[in-house]
């Protein structure tokens, strides 16, 4: 009890005892004099005392100084019941001058720290190895026409560990600028010190002629450094936010020229691809698929112009959507065009596909020049039902050549046997149906093929060449035979409209406007097409 009462007098004597604290320090400093022109050192701020943050007037900085992010802490120790307390700021400085420039006094609730002397030294001065932190910056060129891509790269080198940081992309009007891909880490080796570098790559495209003025990337962030304190048997290491920024470029920006003819596209080299076999077979009605592709260095994809065919009339063009994307290779920007078509033959015969010919300008030798492919001949042989077709008349005619002044007579004998067992064929089929008819179980609905499932698949995604293929395929294996789109749609109504409908959608800008499940059931519930029948060879001595 004695004791207990002992103990809570003494801690009430010591907090009675306890000293009122109040601030009655300010100290500053920074960490590097000489500082270099334009470039951020920190300035430390320290205050004996838990001040609140708008204590702190800095606005006497910014007229020698570009005064950057500011930063505060907060600290208490207590050593053998004496406690102490600490408000610490930090402020990112760049120098606006060269030479001897003054850091005020600053003052804290009337307590006041000592002005400092700083001494400010050229930007560049400075030996390379001693930086910890600086940014670089490049423009592809300097000079360069509207619309051409510019790449503007922009390098990070740190000699000492991020803790975290943001790299801004420059300030530019009257120009596209985008990131291409992601940021590459590696390492360089400058004046004997390794550092770490980061870098970052935009594409730039500029609107209009004239001078393009960028204000330079610039990076923020924190880093780690060695601590200035010293004493005891540990070192260690102290966050320190610290900002960069690249010098400015300007580029000149070149109008494009009056004697260029065409969709304005320029590069540094454009070329058209195809894959086309030269021992391919065409047929009336079978839709050939050409897959082209333009390609075009140091440009971007929305810079490349569509790709137009002209055709002759005997074809019909169902062209997609074409796919367009931009990529980084071997360090330079690609643009990338792919067009699909499906080009459908109306009329046999031998036709030439004319050459496909895209005007570009070349960057490097200040000319115009083309990307093309070649011309095309190709032969288009008869739908498969008109060669039999034609096959069976010039038998039945080669036949009927020899033998019909000698025969015709027993022919026609032969001709009315014919009609009259026929007739009465038909007349015992047409009892038989009448008493099976009641009787007949309804047929299975045959299973789903793949050229359905296909033909469905190509209609849902818009693509209209495949879709026209799948349904030629489909309706050919329901009807046992090779069929044209011309002799699907004159199955019926909605088959007719439901080919058009895919036909429309070819030309559709932006591949909509059909509805899927309406030509889906449209080919579900199309009638079966005739079978081939060989004609006879009577049917030519019909003397009727």
């Amino acid at each position: 009890m004695v004791i207990r009462r002992f103990l809570t007098l003494a801690c009430l004597t010591l907090i009675l005892s306890a000293p009122a604290y109040a601030l009655t320090k300010v100290e500053t400093s920074v960490d590097r004099n000489p500082a270099i022109q334009g470039e951020y050192l920190v300035l430390s701020i320290k205050a004996d005392d838990d001040v609140n943050n708008a204590s702190l007037d800095t606005s006497a900085l910014l007229k020698d100084f570009i005064v950057g992010r500011t930063s505060v802490s907060r600290s208490t120790q207590i050593m053998n019941f004496d406690a102490s307390k600490e408000t610490r700021w930090q402020i990112l400085l760049a120098p606006k001058k060269t030479g001897t420039v003054l850091i005020p006094a600053l003052t804290i609730d009337g307590i006041s720290s000592e002005p400092i002397e700083l001494k400010v030294a050229a930007a560049g001065s400075q030996p390379q190895q001693m930086k910890n932190l600086f940014i670089r910056s490049s423009v592809s060129t300097e000079t360069a026409y509207v619309g051409q891509l510019i790449t503007y790269k922009v390098k990070l080198y740190l000699g000492v560990e991020l803790q975290r940081g943001v790299i801004s992309a420059p300030n530019v009007e009257g120009a596209q600028l985008k990131q291409l891909g992601d940021d590459v880490d590696g390492t360089e080796i400058i004046d004997g010190r390794r550092y770490r570098v980061i870098e970052r790559t935009y594409s730039l495209i500029a609107d209009k002629p004239g001078t393009l003025s960028l204000s330079g990337a610039s990076f923020s962030g924190d880093v780690l450094v060695e601590s200035t304190r010293r004493g005891g048997m540990f070192s260690f290491n102290e966050s320190r936010p610290m900002q960069a920024k690249a010098a400015p470029s300007e580029i000149e920006v070149l109008p494009i020229p009056k004697s260029y003819q065409g969709d304005w596209l320029v590069s540094d080299l454009v070329v058209l691809r195809e894959d086309w076999r030269e021992d391919a077979q065409f047929q009336v009605g079978v839709p050939i698929t050409r897959n082209i592709r333009l390609i075009a260095s140091n440009a971007d994809d929305t810079s490349l112009p569509a790709i137009k065919l002209t055709l002759p009339d005997a074809f019909k063009l169902y062209p997609e959507n074409p796919q367009r994307k931009t990529y980084v290779r071997d360090k330079q920007v690609v643009a990338q065009l792919n067009q699909t078509m499906a080009i459908v033959p109306t009329q046999a015969g031998e036709y030439t596909l004319p050459e496909i010919r895209i005007p570009w300008w070349n960057s490097r030798t200040q000319k115009q020049e083309f990307a093309t492919l070649p011309a095309r001949s190709i032969s288009v042989a008869p739908a498969a039902s008109q060669e039999r077709s034609q096959t069976s008349v010039v038998s039945v005619q080669g036949q009927q050549s020899g033998y019909w002044p000698s025969i015709s007579g027993l022919f026609a004998l032969l001709w009315l046997a014919t009609i009259l067992l026929w007739y009465r064929h038909y007349q015992g089929y047409r009892h038989g149906a009448a008493r099976s008819e009641t009787t007949q179980e309804p047929i299975n609905t045959p299973k789903v093929s793949d050229a359905m499932r296909q033909f469905e698949t190509a209609c849902r995604e818009g693509k209209t060449g495949e879709a026209l293929v799948a349904l030629q395929r489909h309706m050919s294996q329901r009807s046992g035979r090779s069929v044209t789109l011309t002799d699907i749609a004159a199955l019926s109504k909605e088959l007719d409209l439901a080919i058009q409908a895919i036909q429309r959608q070819g030309y559709s800008p932006d591949g909509k406007g059909l509805d899927v499940e309406k030509v889906i059931r449209a080919v579900k519930n199309a009638p079966k097409a005739a079978p081939q029948r060989t004609q006879s060879a009577l049917s030519p001595l019909n003397p009727l």
